[in-house]
């Protein structure tokens, strides 16, 4: 992995690229100070794309798509994450990527690089992949033309789930196909920060995000998934090792380039504010998972019962068992400390007299939507001090700005072997489901440096294969940590795992969308309006109207999934 900054003065044209409006590019003016779009290296077009989706992809599913599938909960600033509070949710980030990747496109094929343009065919599927996942139906055929021929494209139709879908597989397909033919000698290594030009890799990028795809489309379209996840199988050109994961390491030089919760460019605030939900950590533990160590942190005072005590609760800790009197709670700083200096902090409590049960073991996670989640397992220093000593952080190694684990993943080893695992449990021809299966949680635990736990891991009753796909896709769920958004698309197609919504929530079920942002309801209100009205709506959300998270989009519509 290259490290991408490098490329930050060289990414000046591509940024340029990604203007605001749906201009056509003919008709910008010339600065003669810069670099005519006419002369553009479709090299130095590439990082930009590269950096942008990979950054969305953890700026998701580490952050608010985290609380969606619960893998995450937060104790402050939390209803958006825990509650699904949403309002208009825009998508220019990914729109300004599309134009800068259309570009690269378009150049591609003027100077004839098609290598190049095959990788522009696969970033352009990836992000548009991404919004119709996200929102539903979207701009995409008449999508980034701006204004040519005597056309306005400035407010273009949206086309529907099913067209996208099929373009995007369409496109993944020929980015394969230029792929296993055609040399990548004219990429320049460092520009290509996902694979320094190395055509394998890219052509199992295309054909995992293939499989993706296929089995995203299913339940809607059989008779396209099944022969296409048939022929990449036996093509056996695919992600096979954790090795081969789609990834993009972090510099940590800066806030933009690094971890989004690095301790050092917010004083820890949104780190702090992460907690495990005990949805994901509930059932780590109980199988004894060997990632729980590496995602979570013990609690730094432990809750202890003790029927002896004549109070309801020790009113200050113990350290090493002795009361420091006065002291009802350390700062995280001052924990991380006395901890790592050997010492052990306890709270006594009498369950007796408190009249009910807290939680006493060395990790504890926040129940999902909580009114009051900062209050959880009795905290003395509820609020917004992001400060409880009484339940888990997330690991240690999410405060940094950079580290070998701290990588956004595009698509993972562990995610192919489990979406091989299911299409095998449907009756495709793509070999065990119960290899695959195997295979995807030995891809998790590689990544994620515990492979020596293995054995032991896949053992437990609760992990040992049973047949179903309500375990393959609980053991799909937890090795998308940091990559929540799958997760999330899965849960929606098939109901699994079985989400439950805190008291918290504005409606009693799971949201499945993100609604249409405000610069498609301002300005191109024709088409969103036509998209909306494709939504299949219910009583939930209807205050809101139409344009909400729990209207259906066309992939799940007639499913009766997942609610």
């Amino acid at each position: 992995m290259k490290n991408w900054i490098k490329h930050t003065k060289v990414l000046s044209l591509a940024t340029l690229l990604a203007f605001g409006s749906c201009e056509s590019l003919d008709e910008i003016n010339n600065n003669p100070n810069g670099v005519s779009p006419s002369d553009a290296n479709v090299n130095m077009l590439m990082p930009t794309v590269m950096v942008g989706a990979a950054k969305n992809m953890v700026n998701l599913g580490y952050q608010d798509v985290a609380g969606v599938v619960q893998h995450t909960q937060k104790d402050g600033w939390f209803s958006g994450h825990n509650s699904y509070d949403w309002g208009p949710i825009d998508w220019s980030g990914y729109f300004s990527l599309l134009r800068t990747n259309e570009f690269l496109i378009k150049r591609s094929d003027e100077v004839g690089a098609d290598f190049h343009k095959a990788i522009g065919l696969t970033m352009k599927s990836f992000l548009f992949g991404m919004v119709t996942d996200l929102w539903g139906d979207a701009p995409y055929t008449y999508a980034l033309q701006g204004s040519k021929d005597d056309l306005d494209y400035q407010f273009p139709i949206y086309d529907s789930q099913e067209v996208i879908y099929k373009g995007i597989i369409e496109d993944l397909k020929a980015a394969s196909a230029i792929f296993a033919s055609t040399s990548s000698a004219a990429v320049i290594p460092q520009y290509d920060i996902y694979f320094g030009g190395n055509a394998t890799r890219w052509q199992k990028f295309a054909n995992s995000l293939l499989l993706r795809y296929y089995l995203r489309v299913s339940d809607k379209m059989p008779e396209l998934a099944k022969p296409g996840i048939e022929a990449i199988y036996n093509s056996g050109i695919y992600l096979t090792d954790a090795s081969e994961d789609v990834v993009m390491a972090y510099l940590g030089a800066s806030a933009d380039d690094s971890w989004p919760s690095a301790a050092s460019y917010d004083a820890g605030s949104n780190f702090r504010r992460l907690k495990p939900a005990n949805t994901l950590l509930d059932p780590m533990l109980a199988n004894k998972d060997p990632r729980v160590a590496v995602w979570f942190r013990k609690v730094h005072c432990q809750w202890v019962e003790d029927k002896t005590l004549t109070v309801a609760y020790d009113p200050y800790i113990r350290k090493n068992g002795v009361i420091q009197n006065g002291v009802v709670s350390l700062g995280d700083s001052q924990y991380l400390t006395e901890i790592a200096a050997g010492n052990k902090f306890t709270r006594h409590y009498n369950p007796d007299i408190l009249g009910y049960k807290l939680d006493t073991r060395e990790y504890v996670g926040l129940p999902t939507g909580l009114i009051n989640p900062s209050a959880h397992n009795l905290n003395p220093t509820p609020g917004q001090q992001l400060e409880n000593q009484h339940v888990s952080q997330i690991g240690d190694v999410y405060r940094l700005a950079k580290h070998d684990l701290l990588k956004s993943r595009l698509i993972s080893t562990a995610e192919v072997s489990f979406i091989l695992a299911e299409a095998a449990t449907k009756g495709y021809a793509v070999g065990s489901a119960k290899t695959h299966y195997e295979n995807g949680i030995k891809a998790s635990l590689k990544t994620w440096g515990v492979s020596s736990g293995y054995d032991a891991f896949i053992a437990q009753p609760g992990v040992a294969f049973d047949g179903t796909l309500n375990q393959i896709l609980t053991q799909k769920w937890i090795a998308s940590w940091t990559s929540a958004t799958e997760a999330w698309f899965d849960y929606r197609r098939t109901g699994l795992p079985n989400f439950q919504v805190g008291p918290a929530s504005r409606e009693p079920v799971m949201p499945v969308r993100f609604p249409y942002g405000n610069n498609e309801l301002n300005f191109n209100n024709e088409e969103v309006t036509t998209a909306v009205g494709r939504l299949e709506t219910s009583q939930y959300g209807a205050e809101i109207g139409p344009n909400n998270q729990w209207a259906k989009p066309w992939i799940i519509q007639g499913t009766n999934k997942p609610w």
